[in-house]
């Protein structure tokens, strides 16, 4: 069985946090909150303590900062969150190792089905009560197993008895059916007091902390794991599906994890969503996914089917697990590994009496009748069989663990979104899913969930908003915006550019955009100009359409020479209008901007632009200015003196790493740094690296970290005129990306990388903390029907020792707001809470793509922005492929490549360093 991760080396700790998809490091789950005092109350949810929380004991370690206080600021409202009460078991937990001996990695439903089998056919004697198995090499037990001295047993499991009647290319020497050495050794033993300690503050978080809460998540996982398809910390049931075509099915999940709290044990609990392969018989999953049902001619290469498709197919359907039709329901699952390049009626095997035949022939004698479709493909087993894909039926309930196709995300988030009341209710309705009180396991271990009073009450605050400066010519100079929104309404910029050359390309066809189309947005354009202060000299652009499918570089390079042949001015913006499914001319266009000839480009739609309304040309104009130079807004300096005291200059930075999607071997990891230049923290510059994949860690920060300050003190000298010492006195750091199991590993890294750097803030939000209103009044929820913008948490679902809060800082739109999960890493400036939390809430809204505040703080919001345009650096005629055509690479080739990624990465034009071209 599969090797152990060592407690902490997870992602999300031992605990069982959330895990970060595509985009790599996740953030652990929610961690709790403060000790609940009575029993339910008369509104139906347990209801807890709201008063200040004892702070952690003076002895006791943190990984990060240890929490200083609790923040008071902003007006107290009262909420509900996703989490219950849970106990800690009372006795001793016996931790065993499992490992088979050949080590061999085995899908974590194969290792459940086997244990389980061991448990409740094989040696029922030994394992009463049963034990629970966390699917790879932890199983704990509510009893001492009676293994003797040594604390160690080995046994024979064996799941089949239907002996393997072979497929061609499989050896059928007459095998029984396999059989699998499983050894289980006594590791530890765990005191659930240690649970105790910590969750009172008074014991630090080490690995006995961390082997408990994982033992604590196994248990209460273990009932639904053996029943429904699971993903690690979610599992699905079919009660609620949808089909989204492609031969894909959504099916509503729950994901829960128990988290430590201040002074108790929580258990957090959410919806999720899975990507299921549609069940049913495989060819027409296949025809599904290439958009063709019903057309079984088109999986035969003799009848044409491209090989591109074959490998597209290939890399949808590799990892499937599909049952063959001819030898009966109860054969074990084969694993497709590859599609036949070949039909049936022409892949040929040699049988042992060295006679040749091909598989079309094989299985008609072993159907009796020949093949519906013998010119169509075979799938290839791991065991090397060949099996005609119309033998073959896909069982339900599998999992797609590769990324879902970007033309369905919009499906995806569709089923996903839930408005608060409606997900609260279906949390609440999937505890009869979870059936806490009817799991064995739960009831062995001496725990119980609390879980009929309802979600847990919390009290939280809602924070003033920081007030927002325009400029000169404004009507009203200074406001303040409401639940995380305002308006451009008569308002200028606050330093707003100028435009002297523009030119407009169209690569939407002329008859779809016609002259008058391109003159109409034009017009839009310019009177948007005009109203936020933008000075052009320029109303009548140049404007052409070119053919998108032609070299963009060159076509855009054309249109500039034309424009300074014409006016002997080159021109500062180029606009161009772009066709639906437009992304390769967009990612031309960038690296033709950014990086080639260092001109800032604006793309528009050309469905969004035509007869646009005056408020999408406002928005446009928060982008152009900022990539011209400008500034859209600054944070009222007697609001934030935090950041805009002239006695302490400051400078912000957000950092974040963006990882390959899963199954994407061999692709780099990209990373961004961003950093404020001007006094008034609204101003921000961005530098970016490649470095080897799936690495969490930052490796050319110092680097990068230079670079920024090289540029922030060169601003302040140039531009803003200062004089005397034009270094910072302070670096706040914000960090996105990492998962609780990484801090200590980030922290030891990049606090080394930056000097004088303080503090440094881990920002999450891949989490499954939610917060629903308990009111319906204005004063209580938003329109969309969530929790107000500045909404922050700090006790109740806060962690027993760390420096940690919760914050909501922007309004609801669809579905239910996720807030962020802030962890201070590293203070040496001793900020309070308050501090801390407001700085974080104003930062939300410098954002300069809005007149909204977001949900992170603006500097790590524009690193992820960096961070997933990285490719614009690669030249699109190039050999560096982003494409989906992900392979499998070994060490040596996954090394080269990343050496092939670094050469292809261009750096940013030097006209481009200074400005917000990622806006």
């Amino acid at each position: 069985m599969p090797p152990r991760i060592a407690p902490g080396q997870t992602r999300g700790g031992g605990g069982g946090g959330g895990a970060r998809g595509g985009r790599g490091g996740g953030r652990g789950g929610p961690r709790g909150g403060p000790p609940p005092r009575g029993g339910p109350t008369g509104g139906g949810a347990v209801s807890a303590r709201t008063g200040p929380a004892a702070l952690p004991g003076s002895h006791v370690q943190a990984v990060g900062v240890k929490r200083p206080g609790y923040g008071t600021a902003g007006r107290a409202v009262t909420v509900y969150s996703n989490f219950f009460k849970i106990s800690s078991p009372e006795s001793v937990i016996h931790h065993y190792d499992v490992i088979s001996p050949d080590e061999k990695v085995l899908p974590a439903r194969l290792n459940m089905d086997l244990i389980h089998h061991l448990q409740t056919i094989d040696a029922v004697d030994v394992f009463t009560p049963r034990a629970v198995y966390d699917g790879r090499k932890n199983l704990f037990a509510p009893r001492e197993l009676p293994f003797g001295p040594q604390n160690s047993q080995e046994f024979d499991v064996c799941l089949s008895d239907d002996p393997n009647r072979g497929s061609p290319g499989e050896n059928t020497g007459g095998r029984g059916p396999k059989v699998y050495k499983i050894r289980l050794t006594k590791v530890a033993q765990i005191n659930p007091e240690v649970l105790q300690r910590f969750v009172q503050g008074q014991q630090s978080h080490d690995n006995s902390v961390l082997t408990a809460l994982t033992a604590l998540n196994v248990v209460v996982r273990m009932e639904p794991t053996m029943k429904y398809p699971f993903n690690v910390r979610s599992f699905f049931t079919d009660r609620e599906t949808k089909d989204i075509g492609s031969g894909l099915v959504l099916w509503r999940g729950y994901f829960q994890s128990v988290r430590p709290a201040i002074g108790q044990l929580l258990v957090n609990v959410d919806i999720s969503t899975g990507t299921m392969y549609k069940a049913g018989p495989l060819m027409d999953l296949c025809l599904e996914f290439l958009g063709r049902p019903g057309q079984h001619a088109l999986l035969s290469p003799r009848s044409g089917m491209p090989d591109r498709e074959r490998i597209r197919l290939q890399r949808f359907i590799s990892g499937i697990r599909v049952k063959t039709t001819y030898a009966g329901e109860n054969k074990t699952p084969r694993v497709v590994k590859k599609l036949s390049s070949a039909g049936a009626a022409d892949l040929s095997f040699t049988l042992r009496d060295g006679t040749s035949r091909t598989v079309a022939q094989y299985f008609q004698t072993i159907l009796n009748r020949p093949l519906r479709c013998p010119n169509n493909l075979c799938i290839e087993v791991g065991s090397g069989a060949l099996i005609p894909l119309e033998l073959c039926t896909v069982p339900p309930g599998q999992i797609m663990r590769k990324q879902v196709p970007p033309e369905k995300t919009k499906d995806v988030l569709e089923f996903a979104t839930k408005r608060p009341a409606d997900r609260l209710a279906s949390i609440t309705n999937g505890l009869s899913v979870l059936q806490y009180g009817q799991s064995e396991y739960v009831r062995q271990f001496g725990m119980h969930v609390e879980d009929t009073g309802g979600p847990l009450t919390v009290t939280a605050r809602v924070l003033q908003p920081p007030k927002l400066k325009y400029g000169p010519g404004s009507a009203q100079p200074i406001i303040t915006p409401s639940n995380g929104a305002w308006n451009m309404i008569d308002k200028r910029f606050f330093r707003p550019a100028s435009i002297d050359k523009w030119i407009v390309v169209v690569y939407e066809r002329q008859q779809r955009f016609n002259p008058q189309a391109a003159q109409d947005m034009i017009d839009g354009m310019l009177r948007s100009f005009k109203d936020v202060g933008i000075r052009v000299t320029d109303d009548k652009p140049m404007v052409s359409w070119q053919n998108g499918q032609g070299r963009i570089a060159d076509q855009l390079r054309a249109a500039g020479t034309e424009c300074f042949q014409r006016t002997k001015q080159r021109p500062q913006l180029i606009v161009v209008v772009l066709p639906e499914n437009g992304n390769d001319i967009y990612t031309a266009v960038k690296h033709f901007g950014d990086v080639t000839v260092g001109v800032a480009t604006q793309c528009l739609k050309s469905q969004k632009c035509f007869r646009a309304k005056p408020q999408y040309y406002a928005n446009v104009c928060l982008k152009v200015n900022v990539k011209l130079g400008g500034i859209n807004t600054i944070p009222d300096p007697q609001s934030v003196t935090i950041l805009t005291d002239p006695r302490q200059p400051t400078i912000v930075m957000g950092a974040d790493v963006i990882h390959p999607a899963p199954g994407s071997d061999g692709r780099p990891s990209f990373t961004a740094l961003v950093g404020n230049v001007d006094s008034d923290t609204a101003k921000y510059i961005a530098t970016s690296r490649v470095q080897a994949s799936r690495v969490e860690i930052i490796e050319d920060l110092q680097d990068m970290a230079k670079h920024v300050l090289t540029m922030y003190m060169k601003y302040r000298q140039f531009a803003e005129k200062k004089t005397g010492n034009l270094a910072p006195t302070r670096l706040i750091f914000y960090r996105d990306g990492v998962s609780e199991g990484q801090f200590k590993q980030v922290l030891d890294s990049e606090l080394k990388s930056i000097k004088g750097i303080s503090p440094i803030i881990v920002v999450a939000k891949r989490h499954h903390v939610r917060f629903f209103p308990s009111g319906s009044g204005p004063n209580e929820q938003d329109k969309s029907g969530n929790c107000l913008a500045g909404t922050v948490v700090d006790q109740v679902v806060a962690h027993p020792t760390e420096f940690d809060w919760y914050l909501q800082s922007h309004g609801g739109l669809l579905g239910t707001s996720r807030p962020a999960h802030y962890n201070v890493l590293y203070d040496e400036n001793d900020f309070s809470a308050d501090g801390l939390q407001s700085l974080s809430f104003a930062l939300c809204h410098v954002y300069a793509r809005s007149t909204r505040s977001v949900s992170i703080p603006a500097p790590v919001y524009y690193a992820d922005i960096v961070c997933s345009r990285a490719k614009n650096h690669y030249d699109p005629q190039g050999n560096v492929d982003f494409s989906d055509s992900a392979t499998q690479l070994d060490t040596a080739q996954a090394e080269g490549t990343l050496e092939a990624y670094k050469r292809g990465f261009k750096p940013l034009h030097a006209n481009m360093a200074s400005l917000m071209y990622f806006s």
